[in-house]
């Protein structure tokens, strides 16, 4: 979130100095129509009492803020923004400092603790024993006071990433922490596979540059489209800190990367914000003007060694196998994308999806006259280093002029053999996409409520979800002003009880959405019925075949919780593999034969 304020061909152009891919404004769309009687349409408003509707999904637990982070909706002292996982715990940010939910029982999670520390707005991830909370606004203050921080200079104040010790989770203990010169929008953990002794963390500042005199080092440029190559200015730069593991309260900033350079001249303002026009295709401004100076949110995938930023103005890709020097591999740019947002990788590192938070996420974004292409998710392949389009997503109904809606943050479902996401879209709810075919997003399940109507009955009050995250088997979703929701998805045509199922299998210690790791399913009878699933929708199984795959898959888990030798459970797996017709390189018969091996 921001504080500040069909059907035609893509073309592609290369922007003047900045190297970026631009986009053009008429471009192709793979929003669905939308169905007349979709109840989702006029829901009843409320507050805590809002009409929901949904669709293959289940809200098991809503539970709605309490004091001291209660407040009316709008309040932005006290907005829950985004969610970090650990064991049985989930960590709500907030503008206020942050909450812990256990969530070892989803279907009746309860509150264990809150800790106020204000600043906003709250991100918050998690490594081992250690929280990170990013702090942006200029109250915040070193010992977490209430009584902010006045002054254009204040040696109280705290501005940039909080380092908190929750060994023992119920008391959380403040580490000194790391001040930035644009404080701490939001931040990303990046674990180095080679470096075992220190944590890094992407740090993204989008608010005014602190005064020098406040903290040395910082320093302001005017906006300008005349390159900058003098100087030191704290725009177009992200900090990266490094963390050492032994000793966090040791943390500090090591390096200050300019991804956003032109790589001719140098220029540190070398990715233009959007397109050259003046006007985004609604006739609203871009933001910011003249180019990109930041990252909103950046996307960590160490494994792969890439990541994903949402810059204002572009969409880029880092290669990251040093994470202290980032390097720009591509970046693409749009004309109807106003902010770009955040972004989420697939499984395999192959795909990228980044959002548009047109608006702020304090406006009302998704309405009847508002174009699919506006305030969307914008689809792309990575092929050799670069971001290839494919298509737009966005929530495919309208929602109403009271409801802040806009694309927002989401993570995979991890279903074997399919590229599954769940994303929140403010007061439009969560929208669960399959994007396999990331030229054909389709939406699988969602829930939605009502307008908030408090405290003004006919305006626009900010809600709706912030994040909406998979976590160990259910949804969890960060809920602006109406609290901490936990849902459960349930089986469709669309998602099977053995996909759902086989997604449950996966098990963290921890999760944070914006640090990707690949998530590996062991063989298991699910994963194997998962494909069999897949196979009967998409035609390639069927009749007596599909008949006898499930009828030797059956008589193979009956024997394996009995006596019977695992040779005879392989058989009859081995069987169903061969009974199948599918090809020997089929994601179908290699679950299968591994599910066989494991049985010996």
């Amino acid at each position: 979130m921001r504080t500040a304020p069909r059907n035609i061909r893509w073309r592609r152009r290369a922007l003047a100095l900045a190297g970026a891919l631009l986009l053009g404004s008429s471009l192709a769309t793979a929003t669905a129509a939308v169905a007349e009687d979709d109840p989702r349409i006029d829901l009843p408003p409320g507050y805590l009492d809002a009409q929901t509707a949904t669709s293959n999904i289940e809200l098991l637990a809503s539970l709605p803020r309490v004091a001291p982070f209660d407040a009316n909706p709008g309040n932005f002292g006290f907005v829950n923004s985004d969610l970090a996982f650990s064991g049985d715990n989930a960590i709500v940010g907030n503008f206020n400092g942050f909450q812990v939910y256990d969530v070892s029982d989803a279907s009746a999670p309860t509150l264990r603790g809150s800790f106020v520390c204000p600043g906003g707005q709250g991100d918050v991830s998690v490594y081992g024993d250690l929280l990170f909370m990013s702090v942006e606004e200029t109250r915040g203050r070193i010992d977490c006071g209430t009584q902010g921080a006045s002054g254009a200079v204040n040696p109280e104040r705290f501005r940039g990433v909080r380092i908190f010790d929750i060994s023992d989770i119920d008391n959380p203990v403040q580490l000194p922490g790391v001040q930035t010169c644009r404080g701490s929008h939001t931040h990303t953990l990046v674990a180095d596979p080679d470096d075992t002794e220190n944590v890094y963390i992407y740090n993204s500042g989008t608010s005014g540059v602190r005064s020098p005199l406040e903290l040395p080092g910082c320093e302001n440029a005017p906006a300008s489209q005349t390159p900058v190559t003098t100087g030191n200015p704290t725009q177009w730069r992200i900090d990266v800190i490094k963390v050492p593991l032994a000793d966090p309260a040791s943390a500090a900033v090591v390096s200050q990367p300019r991804i956003f350079s032109d790589p001719v001249t140098g220029a540190f303002n070398g990715l233009q914000n959007g397109p050259t026009q003046p006007l985004h295709p609604s006739g609203t401004p871009y933001s910011p003007n003249p180019n990109t100076n930041t990252c909103h949110d950046i996307t960590a995938f160490p494994e792969i060694g890439l990541a994903a930023g949402a810059c204002q103005g572009n969409g880029i890709l880092l290669d990251i196998s040093d994470p202290v020097n980032p390097v720009r591999l591509d970046a693409v740019a749009d004309a109807n994308y106003s902010y770009w947002h955040s972004a989420t990788f697939n499984n395999d590192g192959t795909k990228v999806v980044f959002t548009d938070e047109w608006g702020g996420g304090t406006a009302a974004r998704c309405r009847v006259t508002d174009q699919p292409e506006w305030g969307a998710n914008a689809l792309f392949d990575i092929v050799d280093g670069k971001l290839e389009f494919k298509s737009y997503y966005k929530l495919p109904v309208p929602q109403t002029a009271q409801e802040n809606c806009v694309a927002h943050n989401g993570s995979i479902i991890p279903v074997p053999g399919r590229d599954i996401m769940v994303q929140a879209w403010y007061q439009g709810g969560l929208s669960i996409i399959d994007f396999t075919d990331t030229s054909n997003p389709t939406e699988i399940a969602y829930l939605d409520r009502g307008p908030v109507n408090t405290p003004n009955p006919a305006g626009l009050n900010l809600a709706g979800y912030w994040s909406t995250y998979w976590y160990n088997g259910n949804v969890l979703g960060s809920e602006i002003a109406r609290g901490f929701d936990s849902l459960a998805l349930t089986a469709s045509d669309q998602l099977s009880e053995n996909e759902i199922a086989a997604a449950g299998e996966i098990q963290l210690d921890q999760f944070n959405a914006q640090l990707q790791t690949k998530l590996v399913h062991a063989p298991s009878f699910a994963v194997a019925r998962s494909y069999v699933d897949q196979a009967e929708r998409d035609g390639s199984l069927s009749g007596n075949a599909l008949k006898q795959v499930n009828k030797s898959i059956d008589q193979a888990e009956k024997l394996s919780d009995g006596p019977a030798s695992g040779s005879a459970v392989a058989a009859h797996l081995a069987g169903a593999a061969s009974k199948s017709g599918a090809a020997a390189d089929s994601a179908l018969v290699q679950a299968l034969n591994a599910l066989a091996a494991t049985f010996g």
